[in-house]
Formats: structure tokens, C-alpha cells, sequence
């Protein structure tokens, strides 16, 4: 019985000891990943921002609030990659304007590493309609296992992707992060039709102009899990003439995530984070050391001097 019992351990304790490695480095891979079923509320504030008013028809000053909601297409969903739908509006609450912007982001990428792939209706639709999009870099997330290095990341006001580069390490909320920055060039993003009299020009009727769009924005990512738990926009959106006279501003404000919502986000980061070392390191630890334990205590059961049963 005794010898039973012990080849019993031995061999169980075998199967844990090789179990482990799979664990670590072939299922843990498989099990990191995006939901499918995403769905979050992100709220950003921007105080003293200027904008052209459609319904005032001249620039305003005023906070603006603006909400993202995100919710994941789970039919949409395959072995590889996820869908995500984004829906972002923004509101001027000084002057009581409402909607002063709104974007719909329809974006599909790879649930281990966060880059965008092009299938499933990915576009972009804003004040000038919907527009198809080749997605590329990361898209909502930097990969899993952040490095110190430059991520393309995609613009969803340009439809490209740009460098953001690492600036550093710091804390949020007591979170260490990695800081990036991605600098946006001018790029016009939309033609508009404005009266001459709008744009301080002389004659009548509409004058084509350009929305021309440049940037800085600054991510802080938690590097385990890739979830950006702060954001900072800084944006620079102007009407410019064929002759690429700047006319007015368009858009010029900083946006930043509210207390409320990086709050959210660092304990989403925290959540995520205790998930992935299960998955990653406590469950492959534990089944190592409870293999190699088996397996000694079944090789002293083997070799005991004494009666065998």
C-alpha cells in the first residue's frame, strides 16, 4: 500500500512540476486578454476652452464636459481580436450649449496586445460622416507587459498613427506608471463651409475653409496590464482658408480625465493586476512547489526502509 501511495505521488507530483512551465509561458498567454464585453464610462473636463459655435456662430469660452462610452460588440468578437464601439459627446456648460461635438469610433484589435486590425466595420464618424478607417498602433490599450520604448498609437481625429514616446516613470494614486507622449503635426481633419462675414472676410455667401488639427497627448499607463489610467489632450483645432490664412479658432482647449474617472481606472489597473499574477505567477508557483512536494514525499514513501506492503 505504502508503494502504491507513493508511485501515486510521484507520478502526480511529475505532472505538477512540468504543468507549471505550461502554465506560465503557453496558457497564461492565451488567458491575458481584452474583454469582449466591455462596457465603461470615461469622463474628461477642460476648463477655459475655446471653440467655434455653430448655433452662436462666433467662439466661446467655457468648461466643456465630455463623456466616452465604450461597450464591446460581443458578437463581433473572434479567437484573435475584439470590437469595441465609442461614442464621445461633448458639452459646453458654461454657455449652456449642449453637443457642441460628437464622434462614434467603431475599432476592432488584437485582444493580446491591443493593436488595431481592420475588419468588422471599423470607422470613424464625425461632423463630416462616417468615414472607413485603416486602423493602426495600439487602440484603447499599450500591450500587456509595457516596455520603456515608443508605441504608435492611433489618432481617431486624423484616422493615423503616431509615436508616443516614453517620458518617464510616475504615480497615480499612489500607481507607478509609465508616462507617454504623442505629438500630433497640423493636419486638416474636416472641410467646413462658413460665411464671409463669420470669418471677419469681405464678400458674400460661403467660404470653404479647412479644420486644421495638431496636438500633444500624454498617456499614464500602468505597465502590467496596459490600461492608460490618466489622460491629458491638448488640443489645437483652427479654420483655415485655401491660402492657409488661420480665420478663428475651431477648438483650442485641455482635456483631462476627471478625479472621479482615473480613480476608476486605477482600481481597474489594481483589479486586472491581481488577476494577471494568479494567472501568471501564483498559480504556476503553487503548482510547482506543491509538485515538488509530492514528489519528495512519494520518493520518501518509495524508498523508506521497512516492510512494504
Amino acid at each position: 500500500m505504502r508503494r502504491g501511495l507513493g508511485v501515486v505521488l510521484v507520478g502526480l507530483g511529475a505532472f505538477l512540476v512540468v504543468l507549471a512551465p505550461l502554465l506560465r509561458f503557453q496558457v497564461a498567454d492565451k488567458l491575458v486578454q481584452a474583454p469582449a464585453n466591455q462596457y465603461s464610462i470615461t469622463r474628461l473636463t477642460a476648463e477655459n476652452a475655446q471653440y467655434f459655435s455653430k448655433r452662436d456662430l462666433k467662439v466661446l469660452t467655457g468648461t466643456l464636459d465630455i463623456t466616452v462610452t465604450t461597450r464591446g460588440d460581443v458578437k463581433e468578437a473572434k479567437d484573435d481580436h475584439v470590437v469595441w464601439d465609442q461614442f464621445t459627446n461633448a458639452n459646453d456648460v458654461t454657455n449652456n450649449n449642449p453637443q457642441i461635438s460628437m464622434t462614434q469610433f467603431r475599432s476592432a484589435f488584437n485582444k493580446f496586445n491591443g493593436q488595431g486590425v481592420t475588419c468588422c466595420g471599423t470607422s470613424v464618424n464625425s461632423g463630416s460622416g462616417a468615414q472607413p478607417v485603416q486602423l493602426q498602433g495600439q487602440v484603447f490599450l499599450f500591450p500587456f507587459g509595457v516596455e520603456k520604448k515608443t508605441y504608435q498609437v492611433f489618432n481617431t481625429d486624423t484616422r493615423k498613427a503616431y509615436d508616443a514616446t516614453f517620458d518617464g516613470e510616475d504615480t497615480v494614486n499612489g500607481l507607478p506608471v509609465y508616462r507617454f507622449v504623442q505629438k500630433i503635426p497640423p493636419t486638416p481633419i474636416e472641410k467646413l463651409s462658413a460665411p464671409a462675414s463669420v470669418l471677419h472676410m469681405k464678400g458674400k455667401g460661403d467660404i470653404q475653409v479647412d479644420r486644421v488639427y495638431d496636438g500633444v497627448n500624454t498617456f499614464w499607463v500602468e505597465p502590467t496590464t496596459g490600461v492608460p489610467v490618466k489622460q491629458e489632450q491638448q488640443r489645437h483645432e483652427v479654420l483655415k482658408t485655401a491660402d492657409g490664412v488661420e480665420r478663428m479658432p475651431a477648438l483650442i482647449a485641455t482635456a483631462s480625465f476627471t478625479p472621479q474617472t482615473v480613480g476608476e481606472l486605477v482600481q481597474t489597473a489594481r483589479d486586472n493586476m491581481a488577476q494577471i499574477t494568479l494567472i501568471k505567477t501564483t498559480l504556476p508557483l503553487v503548482a510547482l512547489i506543491l509538485g515538488l512536494a509530492l514528489a519528495v514525499v512519494g520518493a520518501w514513501l518509495l524508498l523508506r526502509p521497512g516492510r512494504v506492503d
